[in-house]
């Protein structure tokens, strides 16, 4: 439910009217379904590394393990960089500001003291608070689903039916920069990093695997049941969103940096719904809401991580009495005033910013996940494993994790391609694709030399104590879900 909460936030809710404008109904339903096959094949190898070896700031532990220290070095640092970002903070004001003109400083400032209180009593608490906000996420993406099959069908107001009629006027595919076939390429192509932004939050599952109980078969299911959950409503919801809104809305490129450009608030509007939109932008407050207080969460738990390796400031260890790493709470709520930089006339770039910077860093998460699976595999068969030892498996888990992992890099390499195109360069936005690349580098480089680690080979990564850990106290199976049980399914 947590992994729920930090993908379906403002990515699909808020951002996803601009990637319909930009590449066209079928555009935009095959850019989410190449990431969803993407995410899936990186979930599968991320789930059987997980469930070998649970650990908080799971990836971070893993790199270390399998791969080389330094890596984990530079992607925990890079994990908090992405923490600090308050992309959803800024988010959370611009949709408030649909209802109200007041200086979004103050819903900011609202934001975030509600996220700090929410924080700053137990994990338990945060818990409870998050699963109830799931469940009206769940319940928003089902409303809206059923609203758009009303809506297209002619149930709205105006009685109106759509149907097809926007995949075919004005078209299936829209041009960007060029014409013809090579113009719509580059329309779906440009529209890729907003679309991994859709999905980000999805790999959460195993980072707090040493808070759950039983965490080798609750994370691996965990993370089989999250993907399909996700997948199959993301799908669902942006193939009846491409239904009831033109792609050719002027609507959808509104710069005016609120949430009257959200899609379905102007699905509504089309339609003649007029309280509609004021309760869905409610809802989907709740989520922006909910996705920045995952990174508050996330952030804390990887700077208490690099702290057991010597690799933060040991005060980053220090907890309260119900186990909060409170100083790395404190650190990560340090950088949410950043979100005050909504407050002007470029609001709708600082989002934007913010949504390019973050996709970069999933992107970078989703390389080094694969990275873990495939050091993993070559080290088992230096060293004489089998994958019927592990705890859990896929089968096809060794080829997902290498399809991923090259996707990953190509996506990241070609993020920021329109500033190399004439007349296309801006600054700010080759810095947001491409920041990441060189910050990872430095970080890498900077503890290789610093602590002098070494890439490992496949013989000398230590599996033996993880293999034994697993023989050693094996986990009850799950009872059979029967009777009205069945409907856990849901959120279970």
């Amino acid at each position: 439910m947590l992994a729920l909460v930090g993908v379906f936030g403002t990515g699909i809710f808020l951002s996803s009217g601009g990637v319909l404008y930009r590449t066209g109904p079928a555009g935009m339903l095959i850019a989410y379904l190449v990431m969803c096959v993407v995410t899936g094949l990186n979930q599968i190898a991320l789930a059987e590394v997980a469930s070998l070896m649970p650990a908080t700031s799971a990836t971070v532990r893993h790199l270390e393990q399998f791969v080389d220290e330094a890596f984990g070095f530079a992607f925990g640092w890079i994990s908090v960089w992405g923490s600090v970002m308050p992309g959803e903070i800024s988010a959370s004001a611009v949709i408030v500001s649909y209802w109200t003109d007041l200086n979004q400083a103050i819903w900011i400032s609202i934001i975030i003291v509600v996220i700090v209180a929410t924080n700053s009593y137990s994990v338990r608490f945060y818990g409870e608070v998050e699963f109830v906000f799931a469940m009206i996420k769940i319940s928003l993406l089902v409303g809206l689903i059923l609203l758009s099959l009303v809506i297209t069908s002619g149930g709205g107001p105006n009685h109106e039916t759509i149907g097809f009629r926007y995949w075919k006027n004005p078209g299936p595919f829209k041009e960007y920069l060029f014409k013809g076939d090579k113009g719509k390429f580059v329309a779906f192509w440009k529209t890729i990093s907003s679309v991994v932004y859709s999905y980000g939050g999805l790999n959460f599952a195993p980072a707090l695997a040493a808070e759950v109980k039983y965490p080798r078969r609750t994370i691996f299911r965990a993370c089989k049941r999250v993907f399909f959950r996700i997948s199959i409503l993301m799908i669902v919801t942006v193939f009846f969103l491409t239904l009831i809104v033109s792609s050719g809305d002027k609507a959808l490129a509104s710069s005016a940096g609120n949430a009257k450009s959200s899609p379905f608030v102007i699905a509504c509007k089309n339609a003649g719904i007029k309280v509609l939109p004021s309760i869905i932008n409610a809802a989907v407050l709740t989520s922006a809401f909910s996705a920045a207080n995952l990174s508050i969460v996330h952030g804390s738990r990887v700077l208490f991580a690099l702290a057991v390796k010597h690799q933060a400031p040991r005060i980053f260890l220090k907890t309260n009495k119900r186990g909060i790493p409170w100083v790395g709470f404190i650190f990560v709520v340090l950088f949410m005033p950043l979100a005050y930089m909504n407050v002007s006339s470029s609001a709708a770039n600082v989002f934007n910013w913010f949504q390019s910077l973050t996709s970069a860093n999933l992107l970078v998460a989703w390389i080094f996940q694969s990275l873990n699976h495939i050091s993993l595999m070559r080290a088992m068969k230096a060293q004489g494993f089998s994958r019927s030892q592990l705890p859990h498996s896929v089968s096809f888990a060794p080829a997902a994790a290498w399809i991923s992992g090259i996707l990953c890099v190509l996506f990241l390499l070609t993020g920021g391609f329109v500033n190399f195109i004439k007349g296309q360069f801006l600054i700010s936005s080759l810095f947001s694709s491409y920041f990441i690349i060189p910050l990872t580098a430095g970080l890498y480089l900077f503890w290789k030399f610093y602590k002098g680690t070494r890439y490992l080979r496949p013989e000398e990564v230590n599996l033996a104590p993880l293999f034994e850990d697993v023989k050693n106290n094996p986990e009850p199976p799950y009872e059979n879900v029967t009777g009205w049980r069945i409907f856990t399914l849901i959120w279970s």
